[in-house]
């Protein structure tokens, strides 16, 4: 329930604060006082496309607030708090929800979802939890084959809406399973191509059989081969400095002898021992590396120009999957995911088979599904035209007759049915499809009684009627009235009017009120009450707000409001 609403430099509104609360509240004001941009705040709370062109002359920016009366829990409170934002509790199980949304004249808009800055889309995500708007556009909306089959959804509650579920359950896996079958069917020559062209390169890389890291150790090897000479004669010149098997001096007996000469004279002295022990430190030293390269001079004696040439022609092989796949890496990586790829692609002949006998049974269950739908929708068609036609009686429209046909039509997501709302306004008349056969002051009683009996199944917290008085007048308008006071027992019913039959019915009435000073016209909003609001019904009854005709008219109204 919509709390209050504060405007800023909307439209020809410099500041107004509506004071909304439970039950019906009626909208008035003169022509260009702003009462659209009433509604046009409203819808940008609710996240519909701002245009910088209701910003007010000379303002910077037009801002809107709104305060919401919501249940502590619940989806409301759920998407609140997933986008950031929360909710202030009452203390009975009910919360305070703050919204807001700025616009500037340079056309940027921001939004608030309880107290924090999120996208304008969380907005939209909330206004079908909060508010539904019915303006004219939106009575002409009625007369679209969707929106008549949603509100005949709507009416039917559970029964439709658990049909409708088993329906798109079947729906999504015959188009997922119809889906893959014609992928298959219609790339069946292409797969059979990538199959032998994967076979051909598996087996060329078996054939191969690399190795991980081989390519970079083979590498290594044909240059220790290819450079043999080389690396025996540096290995030998260091390996006979070293250890010298001749008898040339080399690097060990030297330092066997210098230990041996500081040994001698050491005698008391700390630090020629120290230095001896280190001499025989890298006499050990000197012995390993000596080692060593005798053994790397063994290992280089063991290979030849034969296992360069092997070498050599190893490497080639390698290459040749190089060339064709990148590295040895991603030749191993198609080798090991691959075999499972081919064992799909030859298998597609039998997945054919398979999902051409599973489609078929999805096939069947979904005209069984369908019908099911269809029947739960004929259902409530007969039980939603009947209420509807009683509704009409009720809104001045007493020979009127409403009917719903439900009828085959091309399947989709929704069902495979064609919702059609029929209006016969006279005895004898045939029922024609209210999208041609309706004026548009029938129009709007139709959708108004459409939602008052809706209600009864698939209550709405909030509805926002523009206008939906347009196009009739009389005792029509005072039907209108007793039926938005009726939507309001269990609704919130928010009606911008420019009629005081209409406008007697509320139990909250606001003006619009316009002041000029020659070159900026603002406008603000007061609720009215006694003699104030009586002059405003004589001035929406005759245009003379102190007429006593008027004025007598316009009580006499209020007081038929107030009996209903």
């Amino acid at each position: 329930m919509i709390e209050q609403i504060r405007l800023r430099d909307l439209g020809v509104i410099a500041a107004a604060t509506l004071p909304i609360g439970p039950g019906f509240t009626a909208i008035t004001g003169e022509t260009g006082a702003g009462k659209t941009m009433v509604v046009t705040g409203l819808g940008l709370l609710l996240g519909q496309r701002a245009d910088s062109g209701a910003v007010r002359a000379g303002a910077e920016q037009a801002a809107v607030d709104g305060v919401w009366i919501v249940p502590e829990g619940g989806p409301v409170v759920e998407r609140v708090r997933d986008a950031g934002g929360d909710i202030e509790p009452l203390g009975d199980g009910r919360a305070e929800l703050y919204l807001g949304r700025t616009l500037s004249s340079e056309g940027r808009s921001r939004a608030t979802v309880g107290g924090r800055t999120a996208p304008a889309g969380v907005l939209a995500d909330l206004a079908d939890q909060l508010v539904v708007v019915h303006g004219q556009s939106d009575q002409l909306r009625l007369t679209s084959a969707a929106a008549q089959r949603d509100a005949l959804d709507r009416f039917g509650g559970a029964p439709v809406a658990e049909a409708q579920g088993r329906y798109r359950a079947v729906w999504d896996a015959w188009r997922t399973a119809a889906a893959e079958l014609e992928t298959l069917t219609t790339e069946q020559d292409a797969r059979a191509r990538e199959a032998e062209e994967l076979r051909a390169a598996i087996a060329a890389i078996e054939a191969v059989d690399p190795q991980p890291g081989e390519d970079a150790e083979l590498a290594a090897r044909a240059d220790r081969l290819a450079n043999a000479e080389e690396l025996r004669l540096a290995a030998a010149t260091a390996h006979a400095a070293l250890s010298n098997e001749d008898d040339l001096p080399d690097v060990q007996a030297l330092l066997a002898e210098a230990r041996r000469a500081l040994e001698r004279a050491a005698g008391s002295y700390d630090v020629l021992r120290g230095h001896a022990a280190a001499i025989e430190e890298l006499g050990y030293r000197v012995a390993d590396l000596a080692g060593d390269l005798s053994g790397y001079l063994a290992d280089l004696d063991e290979g030849g120009p034969h296992e360069l040439a092997a070498v050599e022609e190893r490497r080639a092989a390698l290459n040749s999957l190089v060339r064709a796949h990148g590295s040895v890496d991603a030749a191993l990586q198609l080798l090991a995911s691959g075999s499972a790829r081919l064992v799909e692609l030859d298998d597609d002949g039998e997945r054919i088979d398979r999902l051409t006998a599973e489609r078929d049974r999805l096939r069947d269950e979904l005209d069984a599904r369908a019908a099911e739908l269809t029947d739960a929708r004929l259902a409530a068609a007969s039980r939603l035209g009947e209420a509807v036609t009683d509704e009409l009686r009720h809104l001045a429209l007493p020979d009127a007759r409403v009917t719903v046909a439900v009828e085959q039509g091309t399947e989709a997501a929704h069902g495979r049915d064609v919702v059609t709302i029929q209006l016969a306004p006279h005895p004898g008349s045939s029922p024609r499809p209210v999208a041609r056969g309706a004026s548009g002051g029938e129009l709007s009683r139709v959708m108004l009684a459409i939602e008052v009996v809706i209600a009864g199944t698939d209550p709405v917290p909030t509805f926002v009627f523009d206008e939906v008085d347009a196009g009739i007048g009389g005792a029509a308008a005072i039907e209108v009235g007793r039926r938005l006071a009726k939507l309001a027992e269990t609704s919130q019913v928010i009606a911008v009017t420019h009629l005081a039959q209409v406008a007697a019915f509320a139990g909250n009435h606001l003006s619009v009120v316009k002041a000029s000073d020659g070159s900026v016209t603002a406008s603000s909003v007061r609720r009215l009450d006694g003699e104030d609001r009586a002059a405003e019904m004589a001035r929406l009854l005759s245009g003379m707000a102190d007429s006593d005709a008027a004025l007598d008219h316009a009580r006499e109204l209020l007081a038929l409001g107030r009996a209903r």
